[in-house]
């Protein structure tokens, strides 16, 4: 008995994370912050991009973005909120069917300066 109300509990709790609207995470070791073109990025009034790596990488395999999508090189992307919009690069998933769709801009833009555990793109 104590075991299915341990199960059921657990359920529960996941559900309610599964079911949540997605939200900017805070940064974690082995995230990239994104701001090579932070210029542009200021013109927009949007911080630099936090991606979550391996809050990805624990729901997909590597092969899901790398090769097809993303070259596996530091540096080697060129990703743009054009190219997103035309179903390139983040885009390819983040289309409002796979993944939520790029009309919330601080899920992404929320980056105020690199931490301890992140690795920057930058120039």
């Amino acid at each position: 008995m104590k075991i299915r109300t341990a199960l059921l509990r657990c359920l529960i709790i996941l559900t309610a994370l599964l079911a949540a609207p997605p939200v900017a995470m805070s940064k974690e070791y082995g995230d990239v912050v994104m701001n090579r073109t932070a210029d542009s990025m200021a013109k927009a009034g949007v911080g630099a991009v936090t991606f979550p790596h391996w809050f990805h990488r624990i729901r997909y395999k590597c092969k899901v973005c790398h090769e097809e999508i993303f070259v596996m090189k530091a540096g080697a992307n060129n990703v743009n909120m054009r190219d997103m919009m035309d179903g390139k690069s983040c885009g390819a998933c983040h289309n409002g069917q796979i993944a939520w769709e790029m009309t919330y801009c601080n899920k992404c833009h929320s980056a105020e300066k690199e931490g301890v555990g992140t690795q920057s793109l930058s120039k």
